[in-house]
């Protein structure tokens, strides 16, 4: 059995051994813009990101999940669909999940982004906000599936396609 587990700054270096681990495993290297490690830790030293790990039944990590609590600030994906500023401030970024090849076939981009949903609704974020690579059937599969709407396709990240989709979880 699989857990998905919400955890502290303490565990980011091993959840960007991930990232980097899927990085340079990737069959399409353009489907996934690996962020530096510093641009996760300024988030968490902000305390504006939140880190999820999917850890099996003998603490093996087999996944990660991260989420920008972005504010005003200019990361902010809403910004690029023309938000105001008071729908801004309710915005979640669904920003990095990374998935060891040998944990693939059990949902978890999927568990932890609906793990994080939930946390985000008790916290009171009403926008649900994240990039897709507008060729990753994969990951366009999994947030349609949770209701995602896409927005716009765009340029992000140095050059990069990407189509913005949002989620709106509380009216």
């Amino acid at each position: 059995m699989i857990n998905i587990i919400h955890v502290g700054r303490e565990r980011l270096r091993e959840a960007y051994e991930i990232v980097n681990k899927v990085d340079q495993g990737m069959n399409v290297p353009e489907w996934f813009v690996a962020e530096p490690y510093e641009e996760f830790d300024f988030w968490m030293n902000e305390e504006r990101g939140i880190l999820y790990l999917a850890v099996d039944e003998d603490e093996n990590v087999g996944a990660m999940f991260f989420v920008i609590l972005p504010g005003l600030h200019p990361d902010n994906l809403g910004y690029d669909l023309n938000m105001e500023e008071e729908k801004l401030k309710l915005c979640a970024m669904m920003d990095t999940a990374a998935v060891l090849p040998e944990f693939r076939g059990h949902h978890l981009q999927y568990k932890m982004m609906q793990h994080a949903e939930g946390d985000l609704r008790q916290m009171g974020y009403r926008y649900l906000l994240c990039t897709v690579h507008p060729e990753n059937v994969f990951s366009r599969s999994n947030v349609m599936k949770q209701g995602y709407q896409k927005m716009l396709t765009k340029e992000k990240y140095g050059g990069f396609l990407r189509d913005i989709w949002m989620k709106q979880i509380i009216e």
